[in-house]
């Protein structure tokens, strides 16, 4: 009984604390002790519930059944609406708070909502020419690895965090460090079947409604409601042989960065950047045979969040080698959220914590979202940065320097991807495939007056000026005319005509750009 009478007074002395302060108080300024108490076992409750359920559904195959019903359900939706005068613009019926996306959607509030309940695995084939796993939307990528390497198989490109989905990785984007050969997300998708705005359903691959199968990456759902897609899976293998190289000095990091990215016999490639000067690159291959004595299990709850445990490389100067299982691999950031969860709890990578708690790491991002509030969004809306920018790789070392001066944000996540030459909102400059980079920067910017719109709008110019991309998931400062000028809207629009688009869903910029939203 002990016990419980302690956490029963800790739970009274905490509410009285909080009626005191006031709970706004407490959310803002010691976030942790509402993070900890209640965010992180509501987030293990939903993991346990949602792991559960994909099993059972996949067990008992009841997801193909129940698929085309489903469809036709959302059809049916669509054709109402279009039946009561096509009022308002229509969006999907998904809660706001449960995207990744830091961004608040607030067209949710005036927009028809279109209820998509599309959470299922439908079908591993490994006997095609191609061999595809066919999923629904709302299916994470948590999910998809838990599934397929207990078969044996995986995607070319599986990005980090285990709450992403396939609908926001095709609609928005997606990257992985085995970009460099296989492309982003999108690159990876064999088909997709939509249901567009006058209710009629369509499949698209490259030869069969091509048009709409190259503008669907990157539109944001405003070509119509995606309800399952088609993508390449690879054999896997149990471990990836990741090897650590710390290097000193921008121009060896760039070169050295580079050189790793271009060679194809690297599965992986990542580097971590702890400051303009000092990095560790990572190369990986998959492989079946692990030396025991470098195994390491990065994934288990007690070990250290990985960005910290790579930074030991560069602090104690030495190269490494280990053999990681693959789905620790997959996740490896997942537990840090890279490394935002240090700002907002700021011990969790203390080793008591980690093994007293860590198993209930991380909290959702979905449940931070619906509880941050107003006055905790907009503070970290004007003094944290959350941007992934997409930059050629012959930039690399210029557009360095420019986050640097703009925004001052360590670590960086360095990934590289491989662009090919298709139609579509992005693609290169030229007519051949090239080589880009993702950088990643997450966190509180240290550079000496930092005002949000203003850096933004200068590190989007930059991105701009050397034929880059943002990530459309962070705050976009660009005005109509500088988003169309970073992206290439011909196909999109001709296909927004042609669908009948324009009065049944936003453009892309209305959808996500602050300025079109304020």
């Amino acid at each position: 009984m002990e016990p419980a009478v302690s956490l029963a007074v800790c739970a009274l002395l905490f509410l009285l604390w909080v009626r005191l302060k006031g709970l706004e108080f407490v959310l803002i300024h010691q976030r942790w002790v509402f993070v900890c108490l209640f965010l992180l076992p509501l987030s293990l409750i939903f993991d346990i519930y949602y792991y559960v359920r994909a099993w059972v559904v996949f067990k008992l195959s009841s997801a193909p059944r129940l698929h085309e019903q489903r469809v036709r359900d959302i059809q049916k939706q669509v054709r109402e609406w279009k039946e009561q005068g096509s009022k308002t613009f229509m969006c999907t019926g998904r809660p706001g708070w449960l995207t990744v996306s830091l961004r608040v959607g607030k067209y949710k509030k005036t927009h028809k909502n279109i209820m998509i309940n599309l959470m299922d695995i439908l079908e591993v084939d490994t006997k095609k020419q191609v061999r595809i796993v066919r999923v629904e939307p709302l299916v994470t990528m948590g999910q998809v690895t838990a599934l397929l390497t207990s078969i044996g198989w995986t995607l070319p490109v599986l990005p980090e965090l285990d709450d992403l989905t396939v609908g926001g990785l095709i609609m928005g984007t997606g990257i992985e460090s085995s970009s460099h050969k296989y492309g982003l997300f999108q690159h990876i998708c064999t088909a997709y079947e939509l249901v567009l705005a006058d209710g009629s359903f369509v499949r698209c691959t490259p030869s069969e409604n091509s048009d709409l199968f190259y503008a669907v990456p990157w539109s944001c759902g405003t070509l119509g409601f995606l309800v399952a897609a088609e993508i390449r899976i690879i054999p896997a293998k149990k471990y990836v042989k990741l090897r650590f190289e710390p290097v000193r000095g921008l121009e060896a990091i760039c070169a050295k960065f580079t050189h790793e990215s271009q060679r194809q016999e690297n599965h992986f490639v990542e580097g971590l950047l702890y400051s303009l000067d000092e990095a560790v690159i990572m190369t990986g291959v998959m492989t079946d045979e692990a030396e025991p004595s470098k195994l390491n299990s990065i994934g288990n709850y007690y070990k250290p969040w990985f960005f910290k445990h790579v930074e030991n490389y560069l602090k104690t100067n030495r190269e490494g080698l280990e053999y990681i299982p693959l789905r620790h691999y997959y996740h490896r950031h997942t537990r840090s959220i890279f490394w935002e969860l240090q700002d907002i709890i700021p011990f969790g990578n203390n080793p008591i914590f980690r093994y007293l708690f860590g198993w209930m790491v991380p909290p959702k991002i979905s449940l931070l979202k619906l509880t941050q509030g107003e006055t905790l969004r907009k503070l970290y809306e004007q003094h944290h940065v959350v941007q992934d920018m997409l930059v050629p790789m012959k930039c690399l070392q210029q557009a360095l320097h420019t986050f640097q001066n703009d925004i001052h944000v360590y670590p960086i996540w360095l990934c590289p991807f491989i662009l090919p030459s298709q139609p579509g909102l992005v693609h290169p400059k030229g007519n051949e495939a090239e080589l880009y980079i993702d950088i990643g920067a997450y966190g509180e910017p240290r550079v000496k007056h930092f005002e949000a719109r203003s850096c933004m709008r200068q590190l989007e110019k930059f991105v701009r000026s050397v034929h880059g991309f943002q990530m459309l998931y962070a705050d976009c400062y660009m005005n109509r005319e500088e988003f169309w000028e970073m992206f290439d809207g011909s196909l999109y629009h001709k296909l927004r005509e042609k669908l009948g688009c324009q009065d049944a869903f936003p453009e892309v910029y209305d959808k996500i750009c602050k300025a079109a939203r304020h």
